[in-house]
């Protein structure tokens, strides 16, 4: 599982999804998120705006990724 630091309390969805390298744009992202192929803590994610935290765990496409700060 890959790890990724964030500065502030939270990072939008879209946002983590593309410092993680798991997507290239915010376009991409807003399109996979809309389609339910994101999951975070294990529930789908519709939200590309969702608040992700410290401690979160986001996965797509069979990759893992935790948010730390």
């Amino acid at each position: 599982m890959e790890i990724i630091k964030i500065r502030d309390e939270h990072i939008k969805l879209g946002q983590a999804l593309k410092l993680a390298g798991l997507v290239d744009s915010g376009v991409e992202a807003k399109i996979e998120v809309q389609e339910g192929q994101v999951r975070v803590n294990g529930e789908v994610e519709l939200q590309r705006g969702k608040k992700i935290y410290a401690g979160d765990v986001i996965e797509f496409n069979g990759q893992q990724v935790r948010v730390d700060n």
